[in-house]
């Protein structure tokens, strides 16, 4: 129904940290419900660490009955190797709520920004500031948590949007 509430797990991927973050989308509001970063054991081998991340976020999704889920997009870096190592990280990320039975958005570094702070060319801190006043009661949020908690905020605001656009749509 378009216009209950919808848990959503937004999701920052990285193998060394992945945040994540849960928000209620309830027509206009927003409500923070937690919190957190994965952080796999730097000494256990590539694979390990990759099952890790997918085992850990599945556990979140279902702990905290996350409907859909939104992932920020892979930037390409300047180390080959280091993109694709964070491709593979990205792919566990979006593997775990997708066998949860969660649609999955993607999002691209500079909408989230755009969407959040309102450039898309904003800084950590500016996205950390501004995760702080739209949801209060989340606290301190640290970089990566802020992060997947922007992501979350981005899905909601153009989930609604879609669903109001479909909406206008059916009425004409």
């Amino acid at each position: 129904m378009a216009n209950e509430p919808v848990r959503i797990i937004g999701l920052d991927p990285g193998l060394r940290r992945t945040g994540w973050g849960v928000v209620v989308s309830d027509g206009a509001r927003l409500r923070w419900v937690a919190h957190g970063v994965v952080a796999p054991p730097e000494t256990a081998p590539f694979s390990e660490r990759l099952l890790h991340l997918f085992e850990a976020l599945g556990t979140i999704c279902a702990d905290h009955g996350c409907e859909e889920a939104a992932v920020e997009e892979v930037f390409v870096n300047v180390n080959p190797s280091s993109t694709l190592k964070l491709g593979h990280a990205r792919a566990a990320v979006m593997l775990a709520p997708a066998k949860a039975g969660l649609t999955v958005a993607e999002y691209s570094p500079n909408l989230i920004k755009k969407a959040v702070v309102g450039a898309g060319h904003a800084d950590k801190s500016q996205i950390a500031f501004m995760v702080k006043r739209l949801l209060p009661t989340a606290g301190d949020v640290k970089a990566d948590a802020a992060d997947a908690l922007a992501v979350a905020i981005t899905h909601a605001q153009l989930r609604k949007r879609s669903l109001l656009e479909a909406m206008h749509r059916g009425a004409a």
